[in-house]
This record gives C-alpha cells, structure tokens and sequence, in this order.
C-alpha cells in the first residue's frame, strides 16, 4: 500500500511539474491545503478518488492513461524536486532524458549535490557583487563599473558610433528598390518581399500560446514562425527584423561594424547584432531621404511621423535618433524607455545627457511624470546641476493584452535635445525659453549622485555630501544633505549649545 500511495504521489508531483504549476496554485484549485498536496505527493498520504479524479482533470490526464504509468520507470524525486527550480526549467529536458538519468542513482545524488552548491555560491557572489558596486558608486568612480552590464556596453558602442551606420542604411535603400516599396510600407509587403528575394517562408501560430516567444527565424530551413496575433506596427517591424537576420547570415553585413571590437561580456556581440538588426529594420521602414525630410517638414512631432508613415510612436522616436548623416545630420537628441516603476529599459544619449546605468532616474525627469497625464505630451526644460539644460518631452504608450493593460505593457517615452535646439521642435512653441531660471525644472542624474541640495523627492541620501544627521535641524525632505548654510541663525546655534551643555 505503501509503494502505491508513493508511486501515485511521485506521478501527481511529476504531472504538476510538467505543467508548470506551483504547489500553491494546484492547492489552491483542488481545495487543499499545500501541506497537504505536499504530503500527497510525498507519499505519505493516500489520495481519495473523488481528489483524484479532480487532480487528473487539472492535469487533463485520463485516469486509465494515469494508472497504466503508474509501472513505468519514474524520476527520482530528489531530482523531481530539483524540477522545479527555474534554471533546470530552462534545460527543456525530456521525459526520455528524465529517466535515463534517474536510471543512475550516483548521477542523481552527484547533480542533486552540484546543482545546491551552486545556489548555495551563486547565493554568496551576489552579495560580493551588491557589495562591491555599491562601493565603487560610493566612491564616486565614473570609470569602468564593476556592474557594467552587456546592455551598457551596446549603449556606449552606439553613442561611440553616433547610432549611424551607413552600410545598413545602404542595404536597406537597395531591399526597399527591388521590392517597389513606397514610402507606406505594409506587412504584406514585407511577407511578399521576404519570400521573393530572401526564400522565406511565414508559418503563422493560430493563437498566442502559454509562452511569450511571438517569433522563431530558422536560418536553415528559411521559415519564419510568428504570432498571427500581432498588431500591425510590431508585426511588419518583426518581418523587417527577420530580412536584416537573413542579409546578415548571408551578406555579413554586420560583421565590418563589429570588426575589432572586444567587449568585456561575451554576450554583447550577440545584443549588438540584434540592435543592429533593429537598425536594418527601422531604415527599412522609415528610408532616411524621406524620413528625414518630413521630420524637419514636422518639426519632430512624433504623433504625426508615425501617423505619416503608420509607424509606432517607439519606432519612430528611435529612428529620430538615426539621424546622423554628416550630409543630412539631424538635431542630436536623447531617448528613454521607462516603465511604471521608473525602471530604465532603453536608454540612448545622442546630445550628451547623463543617464544612470543604476539606482533608478530622477522623478522630475518628464519621461517619469509622463504617467500623471498619459493621454497628452509631457514637456519641460529640464535644468542639471551643472548648468546643462534640455528641452525634453514624452509620451506614454501601452500595448494592452485581453482587454488589460496589467496584462500588457505600458511605457513612458522620452526624447529631449539641448534647449538651445528647442526651437527646431514643434512641442515647444508654446514653451519659449524666455526665462531659464523660473521655466527649468531643476533635475539631477539619480539620487545617489544628484549635487542638489534641496530637492523635495529625493529617495536616498547622496554619497556626493557626507552624512551628517542633526536632530535640531528639518528639511522638507528626510534625505536632503544639511549643508553650513542650514545650521541657522548665530542666536539659533547659542540656543543650541546650551540645550547640550
């Protein structure tokens, strides 16, 4: 009875694994407790038909099919449990794989073993790296970070490059020729285009599934699998993606813009390669002649761009930011993607603004306040406190999922350029730099390295002052520094010592 109730135990735990549902979640559904579905699975409890009748619809398994595997040769639970950690989720192993390992049982205890050693030391590094990188930002270092991430390293070769590549912008002029794209180009234009002069062939999924992926480019077999639920905008972007993945594979295109380089991270070739390929994409869609003509014609209004060449918003900010032609040089400009928690996405500095790598950015930036009015343009003149001040603005734009924006995604896009080259932007006629003083928004880079003394939001203390707590002394905001000119009057600091002789 024993054996049954473990072997009926271990196959429900194998079931719910499989599915990718949590112990919490399964619990819940069958009216149990989780110590309880614990227990079953473990073993040590026998499970009543009625719930496991219900189990097995969860699982969507026939009974017969459940009973019939009941004799088969079974993972081992130690290593079953290991299953449900997220990096052995990522191995996509297979039952086949599964029992050929359980088959060894010295393998099992040996990956059981190694695989908590490594939690246990991935654990112990990620206090080491917190607590150096909080060092170096203490200290002020703006050199090379211990956190230098592969996503900084594709920032500063795009800001080293000027984000122009002229041999993409080439290419993509000569795809757009041989297939007679107009100036609006479509999805099925671009589907046509991928299949007479790349070979490609687009194979649809019916509907979103469980994952995430909207689309696979098999190079070899020349298909592209995407999600036939994609809006318009994201889906000719994805088939002009694949047309820059396939000329890369068959033209090495990109290959002469990386020549030479060596990153710090080995996988910043490969974010390279798919920036670029997002360049090719945008360069498609919005070819440089014409783009740049009507941003001038519009004064960079981005709704009407993307309403020109029925482009997103997204899309045609970052094309903005291509605009580095030595004939035809655009006014150099910034861009931010952030989401709701302030957390920066893209980040790219054409104009010379500072961006945090970490921390988070400053919430009087006009890309964070954008989400106070997401229906309209945000605007500012945003003031650093070294004297530099940008004309900045952004716009909040979601892309809902079943009818929720909780379910979909919401961003804030910021664009800005110095304020001396506000004039050229139509979002700012109504905004005269008359007086910088009164009109800018004192601004700073990120909290913990912001120079301001006073500001009402700061969220932490800056290591650019000392820190000093006076209990006689208040300021509006907790963490703002007290500086010599807040210790107060000559009869205040009397009044003071004496309370404390």
């Amino acid at each position: 009875m024993a054996e049954t109730n473990a072997a009926m135990g271990q196959r429900l735990r194998e079931l719910r694994v499989r599915r990718g549902l949590q112990q919490s979640e399964v619990a819940r559904r069958l009216q149990i407790s989780p110590a309880y579905l614990s227990l079953i699975e473990k073993g040590k409890r026998v499970v009543q038909l009625p719930l496991l009748f219900q189990a097995l619809e969860l699982y969507d398994v026939a009974v017969e099919d459940f009973m019939r595997s009941l004799g088969e040769r079974r993972v081992d639970d130690g290593l079953a449990r290991l299953l449900d950690e997220p990096l052995l989720r990522s191995l996509n192993l297979s039952e086949e794989d599964l029992a050929s390992i359980s088959a060894e049982p010295r393998m099992v205890t040996t990956i059981t073993a190694l695989f908590n050693l490594y939690k246990n030391t991935r654990s112990q590094l990620d206090h080491v790296l917190a607590s150096v990188a909080q060092r170096e930002r203490q200290a002020g270092d703006d050199s090379l970070r211990f956190d230098y991430s592969p996503y900084d390293e594709v920032t500063d070769f795009l800001e080293r490059n000027d984000n122009w590549f002229e041999a993409l912008e080439e290419r993509a002029q000569q795809f757009r020729r041989d297939g007679a794209f107009g100036r609006r180009v479509n999805s099925a234009d671009l589907e046509k285009a991928l299949f007479e002069q790349l070979g490609v062939r687009v194979h649809r999924i019916p509907e979103r599934t469980d994952s995430s992926v909207i689309r696979t480019w098999q190079p070899k077999e020349r298909v592209l699998t995407i999600s036939s639920d994609l809006f318009e905008q994201r889906l000719k972007f994805q088939f002009a993606h694949t047309v820059a993945l396939a000329l890369f594979d068959e033209e090495k295109l990109h290959e002469p813009i990386l020549e030479g380089y060596s990153g710090q991270h080995a996988e910043t070739r490969k974010l390279l390669k798919i920036h670029l390929a997002n360049y090719f994409a945008g360069a498609l869609l919005l070819p440089y002649p014409e783009f740049y003509r009507e941003v001038t014609t519009a004064r960079y209004d981005v709704e009407l761009l993307a309403q020109l060449f029925e482009s997103s918003y997204e899309t045609v900010a970052h094309r903005m930011c291509n605009l580095s032609d030595p004939r035809r040089r655009g006014v150099p400009m910034h861009f931010l993607r952030v989401d709701v928690a302030g957390n920066i996405s893209k980040r790219y500095s054409g104009d010379g603004i500072r961006f945090p790598h970490q921390d988070g950015s400053c919430p009087k930036m006009a890309v964070h306040l954008a989400f106070l009015t997401p229906s309209v343009i945000t605007k500012q003149y945003s003031a650093f406190p070294d004297g530099s001040t940008y004309f900045c603005f952004a716009k909040v734009v979601s892309e809902p999922h079943q009818g929720s924006l909780v379910k979909g995604t919401t961003y804030s896009i910021g664009l800005g350029t110095h304020a001396d080259n506000a004039k050229h932007f139509a979002y700012a006629d109504d905004m005269p730099f008359a007086d910088p003083k009164k009109m800018a928004v004192p601004v700073g880079t990120t909290c913990r390295f912001c120079e301001r003394t006073d500001c009402n939001m700061r969220s932490a203390p800056s290591y650019k002052f000392a820190f000093r707590v006076d209990e006689y002394t208040k300021k509006d905001n907790f963490f703002s520094p007290i500086v010599n000119a807040d210790s107060g009057t000559e009869s205040q600091k009397t009044a003071r010592r004496k309370s404390t002789a």
